[in-house]
């Protein structure tokens, strides 16, 4: 499974009412550390299929869900468990230190 990208319109569907936790990536094609977190975000959303589905919100298209949650910089990493927020990450991190943080909030 691969990442999936959510629009305002879907957030409430897609996210908010996921029966499996979301992690969701506010991030913008112009920033450089979205872009260099992209693959990292493919590889998880691969091996970790049945813990959690990764979601990227493009915050140019869709300011809606990103000004609710208050992302202030990007990229922000929200994970989502029963339509609320249980943790934040904010900016570029590695494959090893995104899959322990997933882990230890999963």
């Amino acid at each position: 499974m691969s990442t999936i990208a959510v629009t305002d319109a879907g957030f409430e569907s897609e996210v908010l009412q996921s029966d499996k936790p979301i992690l969701v990536d506010f991030w913008a094609e112009w920033c450089g550390p979205c872009k260099q977190i992209g693959p990292v975000l493919e590889d998880v959303s691969n091996e970790m299929a049945d813990k959690v589905t990764i979601a990227k919100v493009n915050i140019d298209e869709n300011p809606e869900a990103p000004t609710r949650y208050g992302v202030r910089s990007i990229p922000t990493m929200l994970l989502f468990k029963g339509g609320e927020v249980a943790a934040m990450k904010i900016g570029a991190t590695s494959k090893t230190d995104l899959t322990a943080w997933l882990n230890e909030n999963l």
